[in-house]
Order: structure tokens, then C-alpha cells, then sequence
């Protein structure tokens, strides 16, 4: 059962690394939001293209164009702390059962 076990705990690792690194990549994009960035710069194209797939739907979702605030990354960030707290700490819970 010990293979189990690893196979577990090796996969919520792998789960915790793409969701930080994923964090990262979001808040990344909400910080050069705040400045006029060059839309022809590559890094400005990577972000956009990795996390529009994200935030997209839930900006039509959840309408606050009115008052000028785009909270659709806070709300991604908080989904990835839940997942992060919830997803990954399972997985382990469940991999020091067996």
C-alpha cells in the first residue's frame, strides 16, 4: 500500500505546485493591470492568453464594470486558497491513512 500512498501524496504536491504557480501567474496580471502595459510585450501575451480562460467567465458572471473595480482575480484567488486548503490538505489526509 505504501506505492498508494506515494502515488497520493506525490499527486497533491503536483496539485499544491500548479495552483501556487497559478496564483502567482494571476496576481502577476492583476499587478501590471494597474500600469499601461505594451500589449505587444510577450510576457503581457503569456498572461493574458494563461489566465483570460479564468477570469472571462467570471467577469461576465459577476458584472462590476460600473464601478470601475475588477474583482475577478481576488475571486480566483480565493477559489485556488480553497482548493489549496481544502483539495490538497484531503489528498494528504487521505494518504496518511493507508
Amino acid at each position: 500500500m505504501f506505492v498508494f500512498n506515494n502515488l497520493i501524496v506525490a499527486l497533491a504536491q503536483v496539485i499544491n505546485i500548479i495552483l501556487t504557480i497559478y496564483m502567482w501567474i494571476i496576481i502577476f496580471r492583476a499587478v501590471i493591470s494597474w500600469v499601461n502595459p505594451d500589449p505587444h510585450n510577450q510576457i503581457v501575451i503569456f498572461l493574458y492568453r494563461v489566465t483570460e480562460p479564468v477570469l472571462g467567465p467570471i467577469r461576465r458572471k459577476i458584472p462590476m464594470r460600473n464601478i470601475g473595480i475588477d474583482i475577478s482575480p481576488v475571486i480566483v484567488l480565493l477559489v485556488i486558497v480553497f482548493l489549496k486548503y481544502f483539495l490538497v490538505e484531503t489528498l494528504m489526509q487521505v494518504a496518511a491513512r493507508y
